[in-house]
């Protein structure tokens, strides 16, 4: 394998610990972080960075207010799940 490969698997099974994907980073631009955090119905009325704060906390990440690529990976997530169950709910109405 050539030193390419090798630093492609490593990346891949780095990514797959820290719940990367092969999709692109979602966009991390506050107007982004808003309609992802409106997706899971929370919001953001007051300010950007204590959203981020309590999402980092509930999420179980290190809460520094920053939105990374953990918090906007797992942001992203957590606001597709709540599209899906959104649709089902809707489905089953």
């Amino acid at each position: 394998m050539t030193g390419k490969g090798v630093l492609s698997v490593v990346g891949n099974a780095v990514g797959g610990l820290i719940g990367w994907t092969a999709d692109p980073a979602p966009s991390a631009d506050p107007d982004s972080l808003r309609v992802l955090f409106d997706d899971l119905g929370v919001p953001v009325t007051v300010s950007l960075d204590a959203a981020v704060r309590r999402f980092q906390a509930q999420a179980g990440l290190r809460v520094d207010g920053v939105a990374g690529p953990k918090t906007v990976h797992a942001l992203a997530r957590y606001a597709e799940e709540a599209r899906d169950l959104r649709f089902i709910t809707d489905l089953a109405a």
